[in-house]
């Protein structure tokens, strides 16, 4: 069975590749969330705004997802890759499969214009399944804007 550091080393080799592999942006990004200008609004913000991700996944708020994500994110979710289009489309196409998902415990490391953000969330699907989702985030501040550019979700199913 791989450590817990193994593991923790590995996703965080997948999200520095999945960020080395987006190109520069081309100008400023539009930010929609607020400008901030302290580490300590930040820290505040991205907790909030994980906070609010998670939820998000049971009430398919989209505004939730269009906010907080990057333009040119890169999303690893269990293997498969999406982009901001493809998460934001899915979370404004109505009630999914997910009846709750509760945000457990996040850390937020900075380095200076990036942090990495981890967690995760334990959820139920209609059917009674349950699972649990283990996250790393990295986020950007651009201009005082803060979104995630990668981000890495693996789901561990738990037992009934």
């Amino acid at each position: 069975m791989i450590g817990y550091r193994h593991r923790m080393a590995i996703l965080v080799a997948l999200c520095a590749a999945a960020l080395a592999a987006v190109p520069a942006a081309a100008g400023p990004v539009a930010c929609v969330g607020p400008i901030l200008s302290t580490m300590r609004e930040a820290e505040l913000y991205i907790r909030a705004s994980e906070d609010d991700w998670a939820k998000s996944v049971a009430t398919n708020d989209a505004s939730v997802v269009a906010r907080i994500l990057a333009d040119d994110l890169v999303w690893v979710l269990d293997g498969e890759l999406l982009d901001k289009t493809a998460a934001v489309a899915a979370a404004a196409a109505g009630p999914g499969p997910f009846v709750s998902n509760v945000p457990n415990a996040v850390t937020v490391r900075f380095f200076g214009t990036t942090a990495v953000a981890q967690g995760s969330e334990t959820w139920t699907k209609r059917d009674g399944r349950r699972g649990m989702f283990v996250w790393t985030d990295t986020w950007v501040n651009r201009g005082g804007c803060w979104q995630i550019v990668a981000a890495q979700d693996t789901v561990v199913p738990l037992a009934h």
